[in-house]
């Protein structure tokens, strides 16, 4: 599918065209240049999760309207600066097809600004958390062969029984084989705040400062925090290498949900010195063709502003 300035436009767009630092992560970057002259200040980019088409994408053998490698042409019609490639959305695990992906990106002019992976560490067998962890290692991998320079997991969901405190150690031990991988290939684990074990910036720091490696940071999730989630962004942000900003937020005593506050995320992460991609993960109700570029918009004024 080939998407042109009139398809773009169809859809609802009218405007579009137009490391680490250390073990303890810190901020993304030094805020001093290693020459001790200027500083190195916020840098923030777009992007968007191909979950936000997941309407659209074919997925689990169901066909979709259209592909990863359509929604390619898309992102560059939609003017992204990169796109975070899902990988429950892929055609194949094939390398003719991956790099495929990671060439069509770049003839567009689009980073690929992240993979993710769905995994759960807290499966009770130690048997299903090894298959998690390999699972992980692949995507890994896929990574690499992606050029993307970071791959979103989960900690893991509750199952019958569970024990909290048991299921904090089991993440920590899957991570850590993770992460030794990870960084062996030159790729961060991004942990995103995301339901059980992180539904709170304390929390899912904890898992962060436990497994204490610097291949390791988080894919904050603006949507996700149960409560008080400017704070949470704020407590979370010095150790973001990746985010997923959602049109919508909880409100402060947790009972509810608003609209999100983008100049308010953007300002946070400006004072946190991060430096990486705002990436859309739409959640809204109104059709993804529309609704995705209207926030994509908003998220961009809110950076240029």
């Amino acid at each position: 599918m080939n998407i042109t300035r009139r398809h773009a436009l169809g859809a609802g767009l009218t405007a579009v065209f137009g490391m680490a630092a250390g073990h303890s992560f810190g901020a993304v970057s030094p805020k001093k240049a290693f020459d001790g002259q200027g500083e190195i200040g916020p840098r923030l980019k777009l992007s968007c999760a191909a979950y936000s088409l997941r309407d659209y994408l074919p997925r689990k053998g169901k066909p979709g309207k259209f592909t990863l490698m359509d929604w390619l042409d898309l992102a560059a019609a939609w003017g992204l600066d990169g796109v975070e490639l899902t990988s429950y959305y892929f055609d194949s695990e094939e390398p003719k097809y991956i790099y495929g992906l990671k060439a069509k990106a770049f003839k567009l002019g689009l980073d690929v600004s992240g993979t993710s992976v769905g995994n759960n560490f807290c499966v009770a067998s130690a048997e299903g958390r090894a298959r998690q962890v390999e699972d992980v290692k692949r995507w890994t991998d896929h990574a690499v062969e992606l050029g993307a320079p970071c791959l979103r997991v989960f900690a893991g969901h509750k199952e019958k029984d569970a024990d909290k405190k048991e299921d904090f150690n089991r993440v920590v031990e899957c991570l850590k084989p993770c992460c030794d991988y990870a960084g062996s290939r030159g790729v961060f684990i991004a942990l995103e705040n995301h339901g059980y074990l992180t539904e709170t910036a304390n929390e899912v720091l904890a898992i962060v400062n436990a497994v204490n490696h610097e291949w390791l940071g988080l894919n904050l999730d603006t949507g996700n925090f149960a409560e008080e989630p400017y704070k949470s962004i704020e407590m979370a942000a010095p150790k973001a290498v990746t985010t997923h900003v959602k049109t919508e937020i909880r409100t402060a005593d947790g009972k509810g949900s608003e609209p999100a506050d983008y100049p308010h995320i953007v300002q946070i992460l400006r004072e946190a010195n991060f430096r990486g991609y705002l990436s859309l993960e739409y959640e809204g109700k109104e059709d993804a063709m529309t609704g995705v570029p209207k926030y994509l918009e908003r998220i961009r004024a809110a950076i240029n502003g």
